[in-house]
C-alpha cells in the first residue's frame, strides 16, 4: 500500500482461499479477485466498488450496491457537521481506565506542520506506531545491513511528546525484501534470519516500546495458515522463533501477534485463539492480540466484545490496532451520523473489556489515509477529515468511553 500501507491491504486480491464459499465478510470479488465469488448461507456480496466485493451478513448488507468512484471524490463536503465535543481522546480514554488512545503516523507526512501538531498533542493521543518505517523492508533491506532512521525518528517524536510506542512489526508476509522472499533458504537458515532481524531491530528499541506486533497476520481468513516464506519453510515454527527472539532482547516489551478480521467468531479468530493457546502450552512468551480493525460504515460487527472477551479469557491482553471505517464516497450527513455511531460501538466493545488496553487509529485524518488508493471510490475512514477538521466520528469516540 501506499502511504500507511496498513497490513490489511493484502485483503484486496492476494489472500489464497481453498473453500467453495467466501466466509462473512471475506471478500467474494473484484478485479483481479481468484478467490470464491459466492458467500455463505445468510450473507450476500456486496459490491464497494469494481476492485473489492465483500460477504456482508444480510441484516446489514445495502439494498443497492454503492456505485464506484470514476474519479476523485470529497470526503466531506461543505455542508457536513463536524464534531462538537472540546474533550480529549486520550483524556478520556485513560479517564475511562485504558492505556491509550493512539495513531499511527508514518515519516512523509511528518513535514506537515499542522498534522504533526495535531498529533503531538498527547492529551488526544498518548500513543504512536509507525505504518512503515519498521518493517523488514525498511529496517533491514539487505542482509545484515540495518537501518533504523525512519523508525528512530517516530521514537524520538514519541518520546519527546511523553506518548507511548508501539513496534509494527517483526515478521509479516509483505513488504519483504526480494533477498528474504527469493533467499531459497533452507530451514536452519531461515530460522536464524528471523532471529537475527527480531532481536536486532527489538534491541535497538529496547526500553522504548510498550508493545511489539511481532508477527502479524498469519492466517487466511478461512483460519488456515498464509503460505508465505516463513511457513512453507518452516511451518508453525517460525512464530515461536519470532516471539521467543522479541523476548530476548527486550524482556518488557508486550508481545503481540496482530490481525484483521478478528471482529467477529470466524475461522479465522478460532485459529488464533488456538495459537495463543498452543504457545502458552509450550511456554513461548505471547502478551495480547491485537484486532486491526478495519471496518465498513453500516456494517461494523456487533460482536467485537465478545471476541476481545474471548482473547483476554485466555489471561492475555488485547488492543484494537489499526481502526478505521470506511464509507463510499463522497460522505454525507446520514454516512457521518452512521459512522458516528460505529466508532462510539467499537470503543464501547473495549471499554467494556477490562483488559482491553487501547485503541489505535491507522492514522487520524483522512489527508493521510490509507483507504482511497486501495479501495477505489471509498474513503473518509478517520476521525479528522483532510482539512484537519473533527468530524462526528470523533464525538462517536468520546461517548463510547464515557
Amino acid at each position: 500500500m501506499i502511504k500507511l500501507a496498513a497490513s490489511f491491504v493484502a485483503l484486496i486480491a492476494f489472500m489464497p482461499y481453498v473453500t467453495a464459499q467466501q466466509v462473512v465478510w471475506g471478500q467474494c470479488g473484484g478485479i483481479g479477485w481468484t478467490g470464491a465469488t459466492t458467500c455463505v448461507s445468510g450473507t450476500v456480496c456486496t459490491t464497494y466498488s469494481d476492485y473489492y466485493s465483500q460477504c456482508v451478513p444480510s441484516s446489514n448488507a445495502p439494498t443497492t450496491a454503492p456505485a464506484s468512484s470514476t474519479g476523485s471524490s470529497p470526503t466531506s463536503t461543505a455542508s457536513s457537521p463536524g464534531a462538537t465535543s472540546t474533550a480529549k481522546l486520550n483524556t478520556v480514554a485513560k479517564a475511562a481506565g485504558k492505556l491509550y488512545f493512539g495513531s499511527a503516523t508514518d515519516n512523509p507526512e511528518l513535514t506537515d506542520t499542522a498534522y504533526v501538531a495535531i498529533l503531538s498533542d498527547s492529551a488526544q493521543f498518548g500513543q504512536i506506531t509507525p505504518g512503515n518505517s519498521m518493517k523488514w523492508d525498511a529496517t533491514e533491506p539487505e542482509r545484515g545491513t540495518f537501518t533504523f532512521s525512519g523508525g528512530d525518528q517516530i521514537a524520538t517524536l514519541a518520546k519527546n511528546n511523553g506518548q507511548l510506542l508501539r513496534g509494527h512489526n517483526c515478521v509479516w508476509y509483505s513488504q519483504l525484501p526480494s533477498w528474504v522472499t527469493a533467499g531459497n533458504f533452507n530451514a536452519s537458515t531461515l530460522a536464524s534470519i528471523i532471529t537475527t532481524h527480531c532481536s536486532t531491530v527489538v534491541g535497538h528499541y529496547k526500553g522504548q516500546i510498550y508493545s511489539w506486533d511481532v508477527v502479524n497476520e498469519p492466517f487466511n481468513d478461512d483460519g488456515t495458515w498464509r503460505t508465505d516464506v516463513f511457513y512453507n519453510t518452516l511451518g508453525t515454527s517460525y512464530v515461536t522463533t519470532a516471539l521467543e527472539a522479541a523476548k530476548s532482547a527486550d524482556s518488557n516489551a508486550k508481545l503481540y501477534i496482530n490481525e484483521y478480521n478478528l471482529e467477529y467468531a470466524s475461522g479465522k479468530s478460532t485459529a488464533m485463539i488456538n495459537l495463543v493457546k498452543s504457545l502458552q502450552a509450550a511456554g513461548t512468551p505471547i502478551d495480547g492480540v491485537g484486532l486491526q480493525g478495519h471496518l465498513i460504515v453500516g456494517t461494523v460487527p456487533t460482536a467485537i466484545q465478545s471476541q476481545l472477551s474471548s482473547f483476554t479469557a485466555l489471561g492475555i491482553e488485547v488492543a484494537i490496532t489499526e481502526l478505521d471505517i470506511r464509507m463510499t464516497l463522497p460522505a454525507t450527513a446520514a454516512l457521518l451520523a452512521q459512522q458516528k455511531t460505529d466508532y462510539e460501538n467499537v470503543i464501547k466493545a473495549c471499554n467494556a473489556v477490562p483488559k482491553c488496553i487501547g485503541v489505535t487509529t491507522w492514522d487520524y485524518t483522512d489527508k493521510y489515509s490509507w483507504v482511497p488508493s486501495t479501495f477505489p471510490g471509498q474513503g473518509a475512514a478517520l476521525p479528522w477529515d483532510e482539512n484537519l477538521v473533527k468530524k462526528p466520528a470523533f464525538d462517536g469516540i468520546v461517548a463510547g468511553f464515557a
